[in-house]
């Protein structure tokens, strides 16, 4: 996938290439690499975020690159749900209609049981009617995780669900996004965090925008050590180059 590089006319920077990948569906997959590796873009493109330059990108057996932005969107709605490190609340909305406003932009109706029940299993139910900037760090993404676990999207993209948050916070979130695919959700999910990783099924390691390895999940041990190994073959090359 190029970019076009601000400031120079007619140049692009290459920022994915040669990738040929596989997520497995009902599965928690977790992208790491070096930082400019491609993780965030890589996951905007398979969620239709980002528009890929050149190939193929199927989600639950639909060609997204193929769809109309409208179209897009309408896909993403009806199958999708995301996490990311910002929230991505509105801050006019209550807690509770936070959760449920994905299903009302799609023209459906969460239960309002079924918000009640994710708002308790995600231990917010007391701030259900207060707004976002009353609530702290971790019971916004604590809101966001709600949200996909009462709207029960059949994908789950999430963008560093972590990167703001304590240790604390950053458990609840991992283990709710752990146990996601029990109920028959792919989760897939970029982290620099080797050990957020480690709880993945499998890891896929990115370096200069390619796959440079899929490791099974387990051992934050070996996703450091997979970063590593990919920042090392950068720097090489850049020193070849």
């Amino acid at each position: 996938m190029d970019f076009p590089v601000p400031g120079r006319r007619r140049e692009t920077a290459r920022v994915l290439h040669d990738i040929d990948l596989e997520i497995p569906e009902g599965r928690l997959t977790a992208i790491v690499g070096p930082s400019g590796s491609g993780k965030s873009t890589l996951l905007l493109c398979i969620a239709g975020l980002e528009r890929a330059t050149a190939g193929s990108i199927e989600v639950l057996g639909t060609d997204v690159m193929s769809l109309s932005p409208r179209k897009q969107a309408a896909f993403r709605s009806e199958n999708v749900g995301f996490i990311f490190q910002e929230y991505n609340l509105v801050s006019s909305l209550t807690v509770e209609d936070n959760i449920a406003l994905p299903a009302r932009l799609a023209g459906r109706r969460v239960p309002g049981p079924r918000v009640g029940d994710a708002m308790s299993r995600l231990g917010i139910a007391q701030h259900a009617r207060r707004r976002p900037d009353q609530l702290s760090g971790g019971e916004r993404q604590r809101v966001a995780v709600a949200r996909v676990v009462a709207n029960q999207p059949r994908i789950v993209f999430a963008d560093e669900p972590t990167g703001a948050l304590d240790l604390k916070s950053g458990q609840v979130v991992l283990d709710w996004l752990q146990a996601l695919p029990a109920q028959g959700t792919t989760v897939l999910m970029v982290t620099h965090d080797p050990h957020a990783a480690a709880r993945a099924d499998q890891v896929v390691v990115l370096g200069s925008g390619r796959v440079r390895t899929v490791i099974p999940g387990g051992d934050s041990h070996a996703v450091s050590d997979a970063v590593l190994a990919a920042q090392s073959e950068f720097e090489a090359g850049v020193r070849a180059s």
